[in-house]
C-alpha cells in the first residue's frame, strides 16, 4: 500500500507547502493534549482516587483557597487574596 502523497519525506520536498500546515497541526494537537493532561491532573473536579491508598480528605478539601489551580488568571493573583471574617472555615 503506497503512502498518499504529502505525508512522506520525498513528498514533502516536492509539496513543500504543505510543510506549515503541519507544523501548525501538531502544534494546536499538541497544545490541546497539554491542556487535557493538565484538567486531568490540576483541576479540583477531577479525582484520582487509589482506594487502597487511605486518606483523611478527599481530594476536593486539599485545596486552599489561596491556590491558584486556574490555567490563566492575568488580573487575579490568589496568593494574596484575602477572604471575609463571615465565610465559613472550608476544613
Amino acid at each position: 500500500m503506497r503512502a498518499m502523497p504529502g505525508f512522506t519525506l520525498k513528498s514533502l520536498k516536492a509539496h513543500y507547502a504543505l510543510v506549515p500546515l503541519f507544523g501548525v497541526t501538531v502544534m494546536g494537537f499538541s497544545g490541546a493534549m497539554y491542556y487535557l493532561g493538565r484538567l486531568a491532573t490540576r483541576c479540583p473536579e477531577v479525582g484520582w482516587k487509589n482506594p487502597t491508598i487511605k486518606t483523611p480528605k478527599e481530594h476536593w478539601q486539599r485545596y486552599k483557597p489561596t491556590d491558584q489551580y486556574k490555567f490563566y488568571s492575568p488580573t487575579r493573583d490568589y496568593s494574596k487574596e484575602r477572604f471575609p471574617p463571615e465565610r465559613p472555615k472550608l476544613d
